[in-house]
């Protein structure tokens, strides 16, 4: 089953202080299964990796290792994310911010579970009737 991933959840896969259980058993369903992510998620990922850079967690050869890697992942990168309008009317509906009401929208609209651990992000999930993804052993 493809599902949408959120940043909450591949940051888990990179940065050694958000891994949890479920970041890595979401990871494990790359294997077989496809993600697919709003084109919003490339920025907000890159710039994870520049925090990581200046916090000294991660050198720029590092953060640039790290892209690569994502690179080879089956995520698909959707590119057909709607105007700000449609974004916003998410956003205030179910109290996210427009980052959040990107991934909702991508779910909603291929019909998808989100992977993510954000709790604002979980309830509109449910809220909206696309839920969440459940990875091996959750």
């Amino acid at each position: 089953m493809a599902f949408a991933v959120d940043n909450s959840v591949v940051c888990g896969w990179f940065i050694g202080n958000q891994a949890t259980d479920y970041t890595e058993a979401v990871a494990s369903r790359l294997l077989d299964e496809r993600a697919h992510a709003p084109v919003l998620w490339q920025l907000e990922f890159s710039n994870v990796l520049r925090s990581a850079c200046k916090r000294g967690a991660l050198d720029a050869q590092g953060a640039h290792e790290v892209i690569e890697q994502i690179a080879a992942l089956p995520i698909m990168v959707d590119r057909d994310t709607p105007g700000p309008a449609a974004i916003l009317t998410l956003a205030l509906r179910y109290d996210l911010t427009i980052y959040d009401a990107a991934y909702l929208e991508l779910a909603l609209r291929l019909q998808l579970p989100i992977a993510t651990q954000d709790t604002a992000l979980m309830g509109a999930a449910r809220a909206a009737g696309v839920g969440l993804f459940k990875a091996v052993g959750q």
